[in-house]
Order: structure tokens, then sequence, then C-alpha cells
């Protein structure tokens, strides 16, 4: 294990870190050899259940075997091939289950890497599709504490301070409306009238993380407030942007979390879980309309002219329809539930500890803030810290600890991990 560290922190620069935390042993670096279910094991050995579905991507587990065939099967075949003029089998399925399950009106899929990409993708196609129709709306309204991505695009929209500020001076502009998870639906939903109504000319589309603002501290709303804003935005003519990247795919107990507010966005971006934390891959959904405004002859400012040289990558389409075609059976969706009763449990557990509040939940989604201890400053990394000495991944968003687990964990597994975590913030 130390070789193995030694040589990473040599060249290696990891995401999301301050590597001198890593170097001054504040935070472990841990090599990991394989990945069984829920857990990952490290090169020493040492099993460490993976709270997190490692950035909320192994929506069905490590090393899924029904996943792990469908991959090497394509590998086989097909690996890559340019998507312009050309097309293959895995990715025509993958648009067919997608849009078979997808909210409906959204039947247009274009591909892409990851959820950033998705983003940028989104709010191109809004911007173009109205350039198209000879209106020029080049404002994007998102919420306050969302977050969509960190590419510049990505992160424009974005409302997360830590991720966001240094590069404001690059950043095109946005506007930020309150955020019904911090007070509200009533006055979310006045804010953003009172938005839309001073730049409604200006406006192009409104985008938000249904349910969940997920690296926003886990921040929660009720659907209400999306039934809401999907009249504000008909109201308005404004297109509505649902970014279900971390929320889709069953993540809050329903397949996608617009279904909760029975709404249908104009466009839906899905990554993540897609893949079953496989292969990187993206999708933005759209309606035929956003279609139609593309659809004519050649000419270069009515064409969506984005790609990306992994464009429907073959092998990461076999990945996320053997994931899909898993999902679709129902089975790991209906075992949820009891799932979500358990997470449920072990929360109220959590929640009546000294100095934890907030304690919310969101189907397979469970989240806590810690407040008052001597540690305050740096308390998610002393979690997270103690919680790997334990054998559990976790992540904290600073003094928010959240539990997100692939969905093959199961009832004992999670009452540990609520018991453990309990104990570890009861020491502090």
């Amino acid at each position: 294990m130390n070789d193995l560290l030694r040589r990473d922190l040599k060249h290696i620069w990891h995401p999301c870190s301050q590597m001198k935390d890593y170097a001054d042993g504040i935070l472990p670096l841990i090599a990991i050899d394989r990945g069984e279910g829920a857990y990952l094991i490290d090169v020493d050995g040492k099993r460490y259940l993976d709270a997190i579905s490692s950035w909320w991507v192994n929506l069905l587990g490590h090393n899924n075997p029904r996943i792990v065939r469908a991959v090497r099967e394509q590998a086989a075949t097909l690996e890559q091939v340019i998507f312009a003029g050309f097309t293959h089998m895995p990715a025509i399925t993958l648009a067919e289950r997608i849009v078979s399950i997808a909210p409906k009106g959204l039947s247009k899929v274009f591909f892409a890497d990851d959820g950033s990409s998705a983003v940028e993708v989104a709010i191109k196609m809004a911007f173009h599709a109205e350039f198209n129709r000879g209106h020029n709306r080049p404002l994007v309204v998102s919420l306050q504490n969302s977050y969509h991505g960190e590419t510049l695009g990505a992160l424009a929209a974005g409302d997360v301070d830590i991720y966001k500020r240094t590069y404001a001076p690059l950043l095109f502009r946005t506007v930020q409306a309150k955020s019904p998870a911090l007070c509200g639906d009533a006055e979310a939903i006045e804010d953003m009238r009172r938005i839309l109504e001073a730049n409604a000319r200006q406006v192009c589309a409104v985008i938000v993380e249904p349910l969940v603002q997920c690296a926003g501290n886990m921040a929660m709303y009720d659907p209400g407030y999306l039934k809401a804003l999907r009249l504000l935005c008909d109201e308005f003519d404004i297109y509505l942007i649902a970014d279900e990247i971390a929320v889709g795919f069953g993540r809050t107990g329903s397949m996608f979390a617009c279904d909760q507010a029975g709404i249908a966005p104009d466009l839906m971006t899905l990554s993540k879980g897609l893949t079953g934390g496989f292969l990187p891959l993206s999708l933005t959904l759209a309606t035929e309309d956003i279609y139609a405004a593309f659809y004519d002859d050649y000419l270069k400012d009515r064409s969506f002219l984005h790609s990306h040289s992994y464009t429907g990558n073959a092998i990461a389409c076999a990945a996320a329809n053997a994931t899909i075609e898993y999902l679709m059976e129902g089975e790991i969706l209906r075992g949820n539930r009891a799932k979500i009763e358990a997470l449920k449990n072990g929360l109220a557990k959590i929640a009546r500890i000294s100095g934890v509040k907030g304690a919310r939940q969101c189907g397979m989604i469970a989240a806590f803030d810690v407040t008052g201890f001597e540690k305050e400053a740096r308390v998610g990394a002393c979690i997270a810290r103690e919680a790997l000495k334990n054998g559990i991944v976790l992540r904290p968003l600073g003094a928010t600890v959240y539990f997100m687990p692939p969905f093959v964990i199961t009832a004992d597994e999670i009452e540990r991990l609520c018991d453990t975590t309990a104990r570890i913030v009861e020491k502090l």
C-alpha cells in the first residue's frame, strides 16, 4: 500500500482534494484493488462499505456480473465508431429504452460523455432553439444552492460558492432564484415569477435539480414546487431543464424525480448511474419541438454543432443498456422500498444525537447536519477518516453527512452503516 501511495502522490492530482491533506496524512489515500457488490476492497484486503456509490454512480454495485458480461461482449465486436454519419445497435437500443421510460414528450436523445457536458448541451439547445426562431434569449435561471457541474457553462448555471467563486470572471451571466429547499415552495415560486416577469424576453431556460440539490448539502424539497414551476415556465414560454444526473434511475424512489411531480420537462440531463458506474456516458433528452427548431436544409447556424470524440461510445452504451434493462424489470426498485424504510429507521436513531440537525431523506438518499462540535471546522474530514477506520466510505459535504448507497446494499448493511455513523458522531 505505502509504495503505491508514494507513486500516486508523485504524479496524480486528485479531484476535489487538497493534495497536502494526503501528503500530511490528514486524510488517508487508499489504494483499491477491486469491488464486490456494495463493497470496495483495498490492496491489503480490507473491505469498505461504499455508502456513497463511488460519487453516486454505482447504482447496482461494483463488478455487477450482468454489466460485466454486456461490456465484455460489446468490447469483442465494436468498441467505438465516429457518431457523425454512423450509428450502431447499442446506441439505438439505449435511446429507445430511455424514451420508453422518460417523462412524456421527451423523444430525442443526444449523447455526450459526462454530466457537465449534458448540462452544457441542454443550455446550448435551449438558447439555440430560441435563436433559430428569431429570439435572442441568452439568460438562464437556476436556483440558489444549485450545482450543475464544473465545466464553465455548467458552473455558470450553478450556485455553490466553493466551486464557483474563483472562476466567476470567466462565466457567462445567469440569475439565481430562491430555492424551495431553503425557503419553501410558495416563496420560491413567487421569487421565480418576479425574475421571469423582469427578464421574460431574455430567459431561454430555467434549470433545476428535481427534489434534491445534492452537492448543495443534500437540500431537499417537495414535488409540488416542480408542478408550480412547470406551469410558470409554460406561462412565460420558457424551456424547463430537469437536471436528473444525480437523482435519476430510482435514486429518489421513482424512476425519475420528475415522476413524483407528474411533470415533463422540455430537456432532461442524465448521467452518473446511467452505466451502473462502469463507463462515462451522458444523455440530454429533448422534445420534438426543440428538435424541430434545428431541422432544416444544412445551414451552419441552424444545425446543432456540438460534438464529443466518444459520443455514443458502443461499450458505454452496452453498459447503460444492461443497467436500464435491469432497472426496467422492476425487482430492484421494488426491493428498494424496504431499504428506504431501513434508511428511515437508521436516520431516526442518528437524529436523536445531540448536535445532529436537519435529518432528511428522499428515497435512497439520506442526510443530516452536524453542529456544535469542537472540531466543527473540519468535522466532515474527521467523520470520513473515522468511517474509513470502521470500513465505511463516506464523503461528507462540509458538515453535512449523507448516505447514497448502491441499490444492492442489504437492510442489515444499512443498519450497520447507520449504527457505525452514529457512534462516530457521538464520539466527536
